[in-house]
């Protein structure tokens, strides 16, 4: 096995140069989306949508580290966490979507204040880029395997 994960030529991001704002956080989404996804691949081992009232995922009231607690290497396990993922993903994009380049600036709650849309995609972003990285640690240390 290579320690690359994809050849260049089969690398399902893009970097091409989106055209507006929203061209471009969603390119920056979806290539730390796919990257992520990558990372993860072969191992066995709401606020925005105003959907506060639904339930966290993995989140439990008696265990406030349900989430890491309930991260077991279990395949049923894991298979019902990379199904839930990509549903939510599938439900944010369908979301986003529908969004407008003027619907960035627009305020939504958070905490005691409001922040913008951009501010809270941006944010996704960082975050994915940054479990991304944690991820190539994570993956190297387990079989060598090192990424783009």
């Amino acid at each position: 096995m290579s320690d690359m994960w994809v050849d260049s030529n089969d690398d399902p991001r893009t970097y091409g140069n989106p055209v507006g704002e929203k061209a471009t956080l969603r390119e920056y989404l979806g290539n730390y989306r796919l990257t992520l996804d990558m990372k993860c691949g072969g191992l066995d081992a709401r606020v925005l949508q105003g959907k506060t009232d639904r339930p966290r995922l993995f989140k439990r009231d008696d265990d406030k580290d349900a989430d890491f607690n309930g991260a077991v290497s279990d395949l049923a396990v894991v298979a019902e966490a990379f199904a839930a993922w990509k549903a939510e993903i599938a439900a944010a994009d369908e979301w986003l979507d529908a969004l407008t380049e003027d619907d960035l600036g627009e305020e939504v709650p958070f905490d005691d204040g409001t922040v913008s849309v951009r501010h809270v995609l941006v944010h996704v972003i960082e975050e994915y880029a940054r479990h991304a990285g944690h991820a190539d640690l994570l993956r190297e240390c387990i079989d060598g395997r090192t990424g783009q």
